[in-house]
């Protein structure tokens, strides 16, 4: 993944822009302030390996912070919170001087956090929110909601109910749907679902779109730890409940790429995927390569692509921000309320990728070789 970290540390710092520090808060450490990066270390607690866009995530993280000279502690929790919450309490005690986290369950780091915040250590919430707790001083995400748009935009547009350019297609229905969420535990899934339901629920209300299930709420739509395996067993468990009948799906909102296989899966094993019974229209997030070219190869049709080189550039710049004992500027106050004050964040913008836009969305801007998405794997 390494060929995907051009983008610098310096280069962030300039694009987010810094203001001065307005007091002494859970990010304030007065200690660092004078310290050479080297003699810093940055704790960066990522949630699984299991995911192609959780690694590309560390890796850049970590190379950015290395490039900007600062010590790096780089642990991957295995999607286990117990032991993020070890891990994250290691670093504490192995004397951390700032923590860049995406959590596993944004609700569950509380007691760390205070840890933290009692030893003037700053905490960068990284694209999941840490709810429940004062003391998380910054957020770098993407806007979530408009990704729930994104997605619910490329569902009506694979249908042909809108045209690629928002306008309204000729396609008038009705056509079957199904609907799957994220994990509720991140706090990112229900500004996903949200989103979609926002952009979806005119056209529920006027009959264009079934959902014939009937399951159209998110707790009955989540997907625990966004789990390919369980959402393939909700995908067969649909067809069988709802589809025996000899009714056809036309189309499926997915959340994200790994969800997204695990219904592929369910379908192709149903029959779908032939001249006689294509392949429903299917949604998705992460751009992950495997998933890149099933749009390549007309199985899966769209995703949102989040560039991660961007997301770590913004909170390698955060970190930077807080040990010189400045705050970064952030380009959201009021949105991520994580119901104990409202997160500052910096929010960066996400694309639709479509079988038509491969080649200049992901391979012209480096991200992936026109050779990785043909294999449907990274070098």
């Amino acid at each position: 993944m390494n060929k995907k970290l051009g983008l610098t540390a310096l280069g962030a710092t300039l694009a987010i822009g810094l203001t001065a520090c307005g007091g002494e808060g859970a990010g304030s450490n007065t200690d660092t302030e004078n310290a050479a990066p080297e003699d810093l270390t940055i704790g960066v607690s990522m949630p699984t390996e299991t995911s192609e866009r959780w690694i590309a995530d560390g890796a850049n993280v970590e190379a950015q912070l290395e490039e900007a000279g600062y010590d790096v502690n780089l642990l991957y929790a295995g999607d286990d919170i117990p032991t993020q919450m070890q891990q994250i309490d290691q670093m504490i005690t192995e004397g951390a001087d700032a923590l860049i986290v995406a959590a596993i369950d944004g609700t569950a780091l509380s007691s760390q956090l205070d840890a933290a915040a009692d030893q003037g250590i700053p905490v960068i919430s990284y694209d999941r929110l840490i709810r429940d707790t004062e003391n998380v001083d910054f957020y770098v995400s993407f806007d979530n909601y408009k990704v729930g748009v994104a997605q619910g935009t490329a569902l009506l547009t694979g249908l042909g109910i809108l045209n690629e350019d928002g306008s309204e297609g000729t396609a008038t229905g009705p056509f079957n749907v199904e609907l799957f969420a994220g994990s509720l535990d991140d706090n990112n899934a229900h500004f996903f679902w949200d989103g979609a339901m926002d952009t979806l629920q005119p056209y529920i209300d006027n009959g264009t779109l079934v959902v014939k299930s009937g399951q159209t709420g998110i707790e009955q739509a989540a997907t625990l730890r966004w789990s390919q395996e369980t959402a393939q067993k909700r995908m067969e468990d649909l067809l069988t409940s709802s589809y025996s009948d000899g009714s056809v799906l036309n189309g499926v909102l997915s959340p994200f790429d790994g969800i997204s296989r695990g219904i592929i899966t369910a379908l192709q094993n149903a029959g779908y995927g032939t001249p006689e019974k294509p392949m429903p229209v299917i949604t998705g997030q992460d751009a992950e390569i495997a998933s890149v070219k099933l749009i390549a190869d007309g199985v899966q049709d769209s995703t949102i692509f989040k560039d991660t080189r961007l997301l770590a550039e913004q909170a390698v710049a955060a970190a930077e921000a807080y040990l010189e004992g400045e705050e970064p500027e952030a380009n959201d106050t009021e949105t991520y309320d994580n119901g104990v004050k409202v997160v500052p964040s910096y929010l960066l913008p996400v694309e639709t990728v479509y079988q038509d836009n491969i080649q200049s969305v992901l391979i012209d801007s480096g991200y992936y070789t026109a050779e990785e998405v043909a294999a449907g794997q990274t070098d």
